[in-house]
């Protein structure tokens, strides 16, 4: 069963191993989560959990948005995000019940996927890491450009997809079968190993890796 758990990053650090080496871990604030709605195969056509997280003000929910929270007899929420599972699995859940860190165990792997920082408008050196031109007497003005972009006569334009410069960042991004390197139950804290996708108190979704037991065979 694969749940689509919503947090905040808080942060990189580092801790040491039993073998007293740093690993550098992302601190991610992951959440209560409450169950705020139950989609089912007659109604919807299809099984899903929706989880809410982080209380918000009646008065900035749409009213058409707040009767789902009414009904649920459930704070509003800020974020609502849908997890898809079996019949089997929805019904081990209840409408209000609140699904903490808990469901995740340390040396798990789990997929986390948050919204890169966005950098604006940049050029190829920034963006792919192109070297550039030589700095050398005669380079005027061409420092940072990409180089050529096509030919003349044939095919006579540029192929679609071509590394030029543009907008970079500001994507959403999911990182694959990161471990998990510790467990803070009482204060909804995950850490996990390496980098995860966005700002400092960015959200992101933070599941079961879909990947971890084909990792799991190679490691052994």
């Amino acid at each position: 069963m694969i749940i689509n758990m919503i947090g905040n990053k808080v942060g990189m650090s580092q801790i040491f191993d039993e073998n007293g080496r740093v690993v550098p871990v992302t601190v991610l604030q992951v959440g209560p989560c409450c169950v705020v709605n139950k989609k089912t195969e007659e109604k919807d056509g299809y099984t899903a959990l929706v989880l809410g997280y982080r209380d918000v003000e009646e008065k900035k929910i749409r009213k058409s948005e707040l009767g789902v929270f009414t009904k649920a007899k459930v704070a509003p929420k800020k974020i609502l995000l849908e997890s898809r599972v079996s019949k089997d699995e929805l019904d081990k859940f209840e409408i209000g019940q609140e699904i903490g860190v808990d469901i995740f165990k340390k040396n798990d792997f789990v997929d986390v996927a948050g919204n890169s920082k966005g950098r604006g408008f940049t050029g190829v050196m920034k963006r792919y890491g192109m070297a550039g031109a030589n700095r050398s007497h005669g380079t005027h003005e061409y420092f940072r450009h990409g180089g050529s972009i096509g030919s003349s006569a044939y095919p006579g334009k540029v192929f679609k997809g071509k590394k030029m410069p543009g907008r970079y960042g500001g994507k959403r991004v999911n990182v694959q079968s990161l471990t998990i390197s510790d467990i803070k139950p009482e204060k909804n804290i995950l850490l996990v190993q390496g980098a995860v996708p966005g700002p400092n108190r960015g959200y992101v979704t933070v599941s079961q890796a879909v990947k971890k037991q084909s990792r799991r065979a190679d490691s052994g």
